[in-house]
């Protein structure tokens, strides 16, 4: 390859190779790299859609030159390489997406072809068919038939009816002369493809295919056997999807519909975990880290977090026409390239605007990895059949330029954490080891503690050291209030029967305290009948006989004249004396 340095982008991207007539007519969903004769060199795989009637064709590129071609039947629709087995040497497989089918190619040979299970036909088109084919019914009549059947039926008619009902009236006699022995057949077509891994999430791990059709389901399928292990149905048609997780751990599938919406599914649930509602179609799905990135037809580019969060949103100079994650593990860098209609390849990292590539062509699809034995190679098509190749600069330094309002970009600096101290790695490392004792004793100290308060919760109940009542047959509830300076205070005691419909009578209050600091006037008293709701305030006088300037605990009881425990009991913290202190 050729190094030029490119205009246009700051100086840190390089020209490695552009041939203008290369006559790749592709999109982002069928490019990928590939290591597919395992000598470390990844390849270029292409699906070239041609002339969108004739001439697809799936093929590898080594560097600048085209070593293998292998004709496709269909359009593709996607193209992705994966791991089916374990075999030596570590080769992936190439999957192409086309129609109803999927075209598995192994060492660059075809290997395997998948064919999506056939929908369910209409019962009442098969009997008008089945009419036709009896001579019970013509041409016209059918038609009617199927128009009819069309409006009102929740099936939807099979491709042949719909040709049918398509044609002219001089067509429709040869059409159903040609067809009407051949049985009807409603079948679905692959509209997005993509991998998800089996157990592991190493690079050659074994991974599933995960396959979206116009049917509005998504298909998980066993990279060995080729079957169906999982279904989940959405409310629209997928367009774009994104995998990211294990299939016997944990996943979760971000998808794309054609209804302007994405659905978030994850393992165990047929339908979708979450919903995120656009204001435009999308146009570009990528997941960069634990946010989604969205490109809408609005000329918008959106930030959503993992459970549909809205985070951010800016405004392109262009409508976009394609859109690839960018991840570079080595430097810590995770972006999204977007391709816009006005010849420039722009590269974010979140809202930040961090590189602009103008092309001498509209790009039509984005891939970047590794290509060759080069990391940072960006791989880019036309819309004229162009492929051009740059490389990334060793050197190359991107700095976020924040135009849109918003905090200043300080507040996202990370601070300065010192150094991990050695007595820190010790105790973590002693932690690490002994985690599993430590768990036990922090919840064998809590379970006693726990046990300890229940015990003195008990205790207190028992012994009526409350002032809330435990007993079912007189429930009561007491608070007291002191008022004063002193040497005389007003004792006022708030009592309330808290049963729903029964009153309490004989009851009696009783006081508890030290004849040397205090006297009161009436240290027994006895409580009128209680009716059940209201507060009934009982008052007397407590008098201060100490000059000492200190203050003691007085215990109130409520007493029944039948028991010999008290109903509930008080402690009331005595306020010093100031009239003695002054005196």
């Amino acid at each position: 390859m050729s190094s030029m340095e490119s205009s246009g982008d700051g100086g840190k991207w390089l020209d490695a190779h552009y041939d203008p007539v290369a006559g790749l007519y592709t999109f982002s969903s069928c490019v990928d790299l590939a290591d597919l004769s395992g000598d470390g060199e990844n390849r270029l795989v292409v699906g070239d859609l041609g002339t969108g009637s004739s001439g697809m064709k799936l093929k590898v590129y080594r560097g600048t030159v085209l070593i293998s071609e292998n004709t496709l039947l269909d359009l593709p629709a996607g193209l992705v390489a994966f791991f089916m087995d374990l075999h030596e040497p570590r080769i992936p497989t190439v999957a192409v997406a086309s129609g109803p089918c999927i075209y598995v190619y192994k060492n660059l040979r075809p290997y395997f072809k998948f064919t999506l299970p056939s929908l369910d036909i209409n019962p009442l088109e098969q009997d008008v068919w089945q009419q036709v084919r009896e001579g019970q019914i013509d041409p016209v009549m059918l038609k009617e038939m199927l128009e009819s059947i069309r409006k009102k039926a929740d099936t939807p008619l099979s491709v042949r009816s719909l040709k049918f009902l398509c044609l002219e009236a001089d067509d429709v006699d040869e059409f159903v002369q040609l067809h009407k022995q051949q049985p009807i057949r409603r079948q679905t077509v692959i509209s997005c493809i993509g991998t998800l891994k089996k157990s592991t999430a190493d690079d050659d791990g074994i991974s599933c295919l995960v396959i979206g059709t116009e049917s509005s389901d998504i298909f998980i399928l066993d990279p060995e056997a080729f079957t169906i292990i999982c279904k989940m149905s959405l409310p629209g048609v997928p367009t774009m999807m994104d995998v990211t997780g294990q299939f016997d751990v944990e996943f979760r599938i971000t998808v794309a519909c054609r209804n302007g919406s994405i659905y978030i599914l994850r393992r165990e649930s047929e339908k979708p975990k979450y919903c995120i509602e656009l204001s435009s179609y999308p146009v570009g799905l990528v997941r960069v880290g634990k946010n989604v990135v969205v490109g809408c037809t609005d000329e918008s580019l959106q930030g959503f977090t993992q459970k549909g969060k809205k985070l951010w949103k800016i405004i392109l100079p262009a409508p976009i026409t394609t859109m690839a994650s960018m991840d570079l593990p080595n430097r810590g860098l995770q972006a999204v390239l977007v391709g816009l209609a006005n010849c420039q390849v722009q590269l974010y990292r979140e809202k930040n605007l961090l590189s602009t590539i103008r092309t001498p062509d509209m790009v039509t699809s984005i891939c970047f990895g590794r290509y060759g034995r080069e990391d940072g190679t960006l791989i880019m098509t036309t819309k004229g059949g162009g492929l051009m190749v740059k490389i990334l600069k060793r050197t190359a330094v991107f700095d976020d330029r924040d135009s849109a309002p918003g905090p200043p970009l300080a507040q996202s600096v990370r601070l300065n954490v010192p150094k991990k101290t050695k007595l820190y790695v010790d105790q973590t490392l002693r932690e690490r080891e002994n985690g599993l004792a430590m768990h036990r004793a922090f919840h064998m100290d809590l379970s006693r503690m726990r046990l300890a308060a229940t015990r003195a919760y008990v205790k207190a109940l028992e012994s009526s050291l409350t002032p809330m009542s435990s007993s079912l047959s007189e429930p009561l509830k007491m608070n007291a209030v002191v008022q004063g300076l002193g040497p005389s205070f007003k004792l006022t005691l708030n009592v309330q029967n808290t049963a729903s419909c029964r009153p309490i009578m004989n009851l009696a209050i009783s006081f508890l305290y030290d004849n040397n600091l205090y006297r009161i006037r009436k240290p027994y008293m006895r409580i009128p009948l209680l009716v059940p709701g209201l507060i009934y305030p009982i008052e007397t006088f407590v008098e201060c006989t100490s000059d000492k300037g200190i203050s003691d605990i007085i215990k109130v009881f409520v007493l029944h004249e039948e028991k010999s425990l008290p109903l509930l009991t008080a402690h009331i913290n005595m306020p010093v004396s100031e009239g003695l202190m002054h005196n």
